[in-house]
């Protein structure tokens, strides 16, 4: 969907790209064939892991369309993360990290079995740190190359596909924090503007640019969220060693 939106910029010279209804429509159709394919796998299911209680949630026939959802959420929240050079890269480098040392805990414990191929979403955890790694060698400011839609859909995809198949999708909160917020803070600014006819919450959404607002350098900005980043996938890898 990306790939398609960045095309119709790029190539056919259409500055608005994909509209709206195309864009969504599109993601709900990735969105819920990944989400279908999850709920019938006898690898994942529809249950999915409580973080540090050990317990499962089975959301039923209910898990193709909350996960369809949190997949379009997830998505689009890593769009509008990236705003700023290297940021996005940034704190999917971190992200992906803690999602392969969770996948090294969960090999190693009895949980690995009932698992889709843990070792296989490793490995692409792994992959999509290199990834970002070379990427930010062009991406860190000042910026050379950008990632556009293509990019930053495929980032987010990616991450919370991760969570899916570990059935690990709470823990987004804590490893795909920074994109999230960029998200709320993006619906709060919104219908607060619309309440209060015309005041706002914050200088700027998503809320990165409020930082920039604030006096805040790009580069103080990128290290603050790898920093809140590198926290919260901490706090997320020893949420699933105290469920072994």
């Amino acid at each position: 969907v990306g790939c398609a939106d960045d095309y119709i910029k790029a190539v056919k010279k259409r500055h608005e790209g994909l509209n709206p209804i195309q864009k969504i429509a599109g993601q709900v159709i990735v969105s819920l064939g990944f989400s279908v394919y999850c709920y019938f796998s006898p690898k994942v299911g529809s249950s999915i892991q409580i973080p540090f209680t050990g317990l499962e949630w089975d959301l039923g026939v209910f898990y193709i369309p909350v996960m369809t959802l949190l997949v379009i959420f997830i998505v689009n929240s890593s769009n509008l993360q990236d705003g700023l050079d290297g940021l996005l890269s940034t704190v999917t480098t971190v992200s992906s990290a803690s999602w392969a040392v969770i996948c090294l805990i969960l090999l190693v414990s009895a949980r690995a079995a009932d698992s889709v191929d843990t070792a296989t979403v490793g490995v692409f955890a792994m992959s999509m740190v290199g990834a970002c790694i070379g990427f930010l060698r062009f991406n860190r400011y000042p910026a050379k190359t950008f990632m556009g839609d293509t990019g930053s859909m495929l980032l987010g995809g990616a991450t919370v596909a991760m969570a899916l198949l570990l059935r690990q999708p709470l823990l987004l909160l804590l490893s795909f924090f920074t994109p999230i917020m960029s998200s709320v803070s993006v619906i709060m600014q919104r219908y607060y503007f619309k309440l209060t006819h015309g005041k706002r919450i914050f200088l700027m959404s998503p809320i990165h640019h409020h930082f920039e607002k604030k006096g805040y350098s790009e580069t103080q900005i990128v290290s603050m969220y790898a920093g809140i980043t590198m926290i919260l996938s901490l706090i997320a890898i020893v949420s699933v060693c105290a469920m072994q």
